[in-house]
């Protein structure tokens, strides 16, 4: 049986697995193709991380750095799921979870005190932030919406908030000391190619190298930039003030999952100056209970909890009246009273600022109300997109869903492309001096001057990746038809160097540049959503981190949703990596079901992640049922969405297990009506009749579970036979299935 891996991940989308995978491991063993599981989840990689201190039982292989290796072959077929990029507050939480579980691992240590806590902390650090993707990412992405998923979402147009000119919504930025500011890129020469190093040099001359054996091949673009944390917080409090004097909500928007280093300070810094009063007066304490404002107001209100009731109460008090005479803050959850500073990784931008720019600039306030809002965006790299698009819609109305064009996106990401959040090249620095990237041949490819607590990176781009990254967004481009375009600034240190790649490239190609454009991010904004309001398409080729965003606001503004976006990536060395859109709203789904037993995660992005597998498994094996059951795949989700089996957000409506049933239904059917292979056709022939002869049974079966609380026996790492059992409820559709 050739292998098709499928991801263990976290929340929602593994849930769903339990329902979907057992259907897909029933058709797919008709083409010989058997669906392996392999854990990248953030549970599966702590554990990962520390074999020797667990029993045998609980230990499992690092599956992470295996998927590392099999994505650099030509038989890699990977279809990969959301997975959590963790915050602290969420890691700590998983390493509590596994704890009660039965897990001896250690706490995770603020502050180291000895190597054993350091060796603790380091295998920690490992594992939160963005660790999955640039491991798996072996190639550049080619990210679009299926043509059935766009044509359903035109006829069925989701809600759009109305945009008014008068709305003093807006974005806001850092104009100086801010990364891209200071930022500084070179391409390495052949003689400076080797093994790099980080080095930082005190005011006393002392010098330290933070680190060293980085190897860097020949024309690979170094990047290194730095955020000035005084000016950071200069700049918070003036958009404090002016929040309150304007009497708009104030919200921070960045990715601290993504940029596990950098991002969680910069919010530390919002926090405390939103807090200064309060820290000040209460400084003894505070530290005494081990507040850390980068942990948020969450973390805050959970240590306040723990102090004597007095003592407690008054804090308690404080720390109302301060935040009563700060602006009132953007809501996550309204609700439950929880902030845009509640929580680092509830702060993630490419979510939070399309579903602002949806609801036509207005977000929810403390006291339940919408209200506009000020959008702080500290590092101006790509605050423009958002700005351009809040002044387009402002004045030209909201997007039209139902006449719109689309948005593709061809991002570069291969081989850690852009990793501008990697942690073991981000530093805060503990002391003033100057920070240096030294050649191997010992020239100083760059320099700053910084202070205590600046916040520096390097990132890094190679050669390959690039050239593969432009001839993509081409080929893309030639299929299509429609504009594409570039977004790169040439005023920009790092888009100057990849702008001279693009040239090299597309002149020595002979590329008909009439359709393609290089355009800053500002002019490219506008391009685009001009391009898609005259009902035009338009591709967007992009980097890493704009790859990110723009895979979220454009589809969040067509379609009301990035999960249902399918993400092709052309693996390097010749494999497939298949992913199935963003799991930003995985969390309230997973409450739902635990609440009322009603989950209603769309599996659209895996069901056509699917059928991409499975014709690149036809493909690559010469295998002709698999092309059958993935054309078949295809005519299946074109059903689920012309008669409207998508999961419903109300208890009692369809929901994630009445969708894959329905899936499971038009895939038999839909296999059972080709002519390509007799045998096949009668076998599914014979299962679409059972199905359709018991559906009203299977159906009243799937519903046994709504309206009832679901115990999963954790979150981060469910009970498998409990999950089981609630997403699998019936008994014959299971024993239809197998």
């Amino acid at each position: 049986m050739a292998e098709i891996i499928y991801t263990t991940v976290d929340e929602a989308p593994e849930l769903a697995s339990a329902s979907l995978l057992p259907i897909i491991r029933k058709f797919a063993s008709s083409a010989g193709l058997q669906f392996e599981k392999r854990d990248i989840s953030l549970a599966g990689r702590i554990i990962a991380m520390f074999p020797e201190i667990l029993t045998d039982a609980q230990r499992h292989g690092d599956d992470l750095t295996a998927l590392g290796d099999l994505v650099k072959t030509p038989q890699a077929n990977v279809i990969k799921l959301p997975n959590i990029s963790a915050s602290v507050p969420q890691l700590k939480a998983a390493i509590s979870e596994l704890q009660a579980q039965g897990y001896a691992l250690p706490d995770y240590p603020d502050t180291p005190q000895n190597d054993t806590e350091q060796s603790a902390r380091d295998r920690y650090d490992a594992v939160k932030g963005s660790a999955v993707n640039p491991v798996l990412r072996e190639g550049n992405s080619d990210r679009r919406a299926a043509r059935a998923v766009k044509n359903y979402a035109m006829q069925n147009p989701h809600k759009m908030g109305v945009w008014q000119k008068e709305s003093a919504t807006h974005v806001v930025s850092m104009l100086t000391d801010d990364f891209v500011s200071n930022e500084l890129s070179a391409t390495v020469s052949d003689d400076q190619a080797g093994s790099f190093e980080i080095v930082f040099e005190n005011q006393a001359g002392q010098q330290t190298v933070l680190k060293d054996g980085l190897d860097i091949t020949a024309g690979t673009v170094v990047d290194a930039a730095f955020m000035n944390v005084m000016a950071l917080r200069r700049f918070i409090a003036e958009q404090l003030a002016d929040a309150k004097a304007k009497n708009i909500l104030f919200s921070v928007h960045l990715k601290a999952t993504m940029m596990k280093v950098a991002d969680p300070i910069i919010f530390g810094h919002v926090v405390s100056v939103l807090l200064q009063d309060f820290i000040t007066n209460h400084a003894s304490v505070l530290d005494s209970i081990g507040f850390n404002p980068n942990l948020g107001l969450s973390d805050l209100e959970q240590r306040l909890a723990g102090l004597p009731a007095e003592q407690r109460s008054q804090l308690e008090r404080d720390l109302t009246a301060t935040l009563a005479d700060q602006p009132g803050l953007y809501m996550v959850d309204s609700d439950r009273g929880i902030s845009n500073l509640h929580v680092s990784s509830d702060v993630i931008i490419d979510a939070s600022m399309p579903a602002l720019i949806r609801a036509g600039g207005r977000a929810w306030g403390p006291d339940g109300q919408e209200a506009d809002c000020k959008c702080v965006i500290p590092d101006n790299s790509y605050a423009p997109i958002y700005d351009e698009s809040i002044d387009f819609f402002k004045a030209n109305g909201a997007l039209d869903p139902t006449s719109c064009g689309t948005v593709s996106n061809v991002g570069l990401m291969a081989q850690k492309a852009e990793e501008y959040g990697s942690h073991p090249t981000t530093f805060e620095m503990a002391e003033a001096g100057i920070m240096r990237v030294m050649a191997a041949n010992g020239d100083v490819v760059h320099e700053h001057h910084v202070g205590a607590g600046d916040v520096w990176r390097m990132a890094t781009t190679k050669p390959a990746p690039i050239a593969d990254w432009v001839r993509l967004g081409v080929a893309r481009q030639k299929a299509t038809g429609a504009d594409a375009v570039f977004w790169l600034n040439a005023e920009r240190a790092h888009d100057a160097q990849l702008i001279t790649y693009v040239e090299k490239i597309l002149a020595e190609d002979n590329v008909d540049r009439s359709a393609i454009h290089i355009l800053a991010p500002r002019q490219a904004t506008n391009f685009t959503i001009k391009t898609i309001t005259a009902g035009k398409d338009c591709i967007s080729i992009t980097g890493n981190v704009l790859r990110d965003y723009l895979t979220d606001l454009f589809p969040i503004l067509e379609l009301g949703t990035s999960a249902k976006m399918l993400s092709i990536v052309k693996l390097m060395n010749g494999g497939g990596l298949f992913e199935t859109g963003a799991g930003g709203s995985a969390p309230k789904h997973v409450q739902q079901l635990m609440e009322k037993g009603h989950l209603r995660w769309d599996s659209l992005g895996e069901f056509c992640a699917l059928g991409e597998s499975l014709m690149f498994a036809s493909e690559l094996l010469q295998n002709d049922k698999a092309a059958i059951l993935g054309r078949a795949v295809d005519a299946a989700t074109q059903n689920i969405l012309t008669y409207d089996k998508s999961p419903r957000r109300g208890v009692g409506e369809t929901d994630t297990r009445d969708s894959h049933f329905y899936f499971a239904l038009y895939w038999a059917q839909a296999v059972a009506a080709q002519t390509d292979d007799a045998e096949m056709a009668a076998t599914f022939a014979t299962m679409a009749a059972e199905i359709e002869s018991r559906e009203s049974q299977i159906v009243d079966e799937l519903a046994s579970t709504q309206g009832q609380p679901c115990d999963l026996g954790g979150y981060y790492r469910p009970n498998a036979d409990l999950v089981a059992k609630i997403m699998r409820p019936s008994a014959t559709f299971n024993r239809i299935i197998g």
